[in-house]
């Protein structure tokens, strides 16, 4: 029985991993085609306008390297070594690789939202700043996490090296 329904979320795991790859291949695809915008000579555009298409597109990519490090993640955690996300190493490392995909791209984010709203509308910098602002506030709460959780690895060294060792095989 239990191992029917760890098919089951194999499964799930999997068709959410060709999901993600899906939609970052599509974001891939809107930044190229957003870039072409912004840098099309036949283009009549302002200077202004080409630099926003181009900001854009970074924005685009930003997005789509999450989607792409998210189902690497996935795949690499709960497919490839098929861990109990339950394991208190397993849990801290997967956490620590979402957070730092997460708090890249809202830092890439607010760069491009400052940017761009500079050259609009500087009035609305505050809601820029405000992205900056949470990446800062989650790269903090990542380092009292991880400052925090140094005991539990002091702990279980056995699980860390059972992690390594497993890295060096899927790689």
């Amino acid at each position: 029985m239990f191992k029917a329904i760890g098919k089951v979320f194999k499964l799930g795991y999997i068709i959410i991993i060709f999901l993600l790859i899906c939609c970052a291949l599509s974001l891939i695809f809107f930044a190229a085609s957003e870039l072409w915008h912004g840098i099309n000579p036949a283009a009549t555009l302002m200077l202004n306008d080409r630099f926003n298409s181009i900001l854009e597109s970074v924005g685009l990519l930003t997005i789509a390297i999450v989607a792409f490090e998210l189902g690497q993640t996935i795949l690499e955690e709960e497919v490839q070594r098929q861990a109990q996300v339950s394991a208190p190493t397993r849990v801290r490392r997967f956490l620590s690789r979402f957070m730092v995909v997460i708090i890249v791209a809202l830092s890439i984010e607010c760069l491009v939202a400052v940017f761009e709203i500079a050259h609009k509308d500087a009035s609305q910098l505050p809601q820029a700043a405000s992205i900056g602002i949470a990446a800062g506030v989650l790269l903090a709460a990542w380092g009292v996490f991880i400052r925090l959780n140094k005991s539990a690895e002091e702990l279980e060294p056995e699980a860390m090296e059972r992690t390594k060792r497993e890295d060096e095989e899927i790689e």
